[in-house]
């Protein structure tokens, strides 16, 4: 199912090879959100020549659209979507937490009512393995109970592991919220059923931006050393420079193309606003030090225009980009653990960000 070896270390930071059913992974890496099947305007075949190894797809929305009877059809989600390397699918847990008061949570599991056509539905854990099995994904998640930051202890140390026969390398998940004890409580309990892989969850959900540090900073070094560790939905360029810092090996995160979709373009130097008359005459590309496709062949004044007009090709042209930096920012991490100086590059690199257009 999974293999995993840390090739090199500085501190808490590894590089390391995870090696699935469907291909080898170098780790750190950056895993783009494919939500119900895609990551949003961009091909397979783009995502492939940026260096991205494994994506995600979600089971929550997967079940809804387009249903588990149709993806059986196709003997699981890598033909469906016509992707052949690794996948991760989530639970179904973060977005149970986001249906918020329309969803009523019991010892069964959780029901609600479908956001798509009004159906009322139980998902359970037996029911997100079952479709996760049916996605027939390489690396399939826990179902979990992902609270608010500021519930109670209490509340928070509820959440449940149900592994059931799914063949694939089944992830369990740590929460408890923004308290430490119970953050370590929780990975101990995990720890003890010696899963092939573990996540850090429960952050990025809407608490300080400090708080989120903290929490970062705390659990991950303290799952097994030699499973691989993936922290849940984080982050900015920086949060993944942090979270490898404190020995995470996987990420994923929406903002990427979420923020491309809105002309935020993250650059070696900073962040770029693309809507901005600014840029209107500018002739540059967006990152004179990138190598992506849009950098290549494209300036700052036509991806401006191409925003301004609303058409279709600014938002791909974006999250090519933004992925690309994404892929190439973990790809130079890694280089720089295997030479011995992560701790330089992190410094030059916070430096070159904060340093501005």
């Amino acid at each position: 199912m999974l293999t995993f070896e840390v090739l090199a270390s500085e501190s808490l930071a590894r590089r390391g090879r995870l090696t699935l059913r469907r291909g080898v992974v170098e780790t750190p890496v950056f895993m783009p959100v494919g939500t119900y099947g895609s990551v949003k305007g961009v091909l397979p075949s783009s995502l492939e020549a940026m260096g991205a190894e494994i994506i995600l797809g979600n089971t929550f929305h997967l079940w809804l659209r387009p249903g588990t009877e149709v993806i059986a059809r196709f003997g699981g989600l890598h033909r469906f979507e016509g992707w052949t390397r690794p996948i991760l699918t989530d639970s179904g847990g973060f977005q149970v937490w986001s249906l918020g008061v329309n969803a009523k949570v019991s010892e069964l599991g959780v029901a609600f009512q479908s956001p798509v056509n009004g159906d009322k539905l139980l998902l359970t854990p037996e029911v997100s393995m079952q479709i996760q099995h049916v996605l027939d994904s390489d690396v399939v998640m826990q179902f979990d109970e992902c609270t608010a930051y500021e519930v109670e202890g209490r509340i928070t140390g509820e959440a449940e592991v149900d592994r059931r026969e799914n063949p694939n390398a089944f992830f369990g998940i740590v929460q408890g919220g923004m308290f430490e004890s119970l953050r370590e409580e929780s990975a101990a309990a995990l720890a003890e059923l010696d899963l092939p892989g573990y996540a850090v969850g429960g952050v990025s959900v809407g608490e300080p931006k400090a708080e989120m540090q903290r929490i970062v900073a705390h659990t991950p070094h303290r799952l097994p050393e030699g499973k691989p560790r993936y922290l849940m939905g984080v982050g900015t360029p920086e949060d993944l420079v942090d979270g490898v810092a404190a020995g995470v090996d996987m990420f994923d995160c929406v903002m990427p193309t979420r923020n491309a979709r809105n002309g935020h373009l993250f650059t070696r130097f900073g962040d770029l606003r693309i809507r901005n008359a600014r840029y209107k005459t500018d002739e540059q590309p967006l990152d004179p030090s990138c190598a992506c496709p849009t950098c290549a062949r494209f300036s700052r004044a036509y991806l401006h225009h191409l925003d301004r007009c609303g058409e279709m090709l600014a938002p791909m042209l974006a999250s090519v980009h933004n992925l690309h930096f994404y892929v190439a920012l973990m790809r130079d991490i890694r280089g720089a653990l295997e030479a011995g100086g992560f701790a330089a590059f992190a410094t030059g690199f916070r430096a070159d960000r904060a340093r501005g257009i």
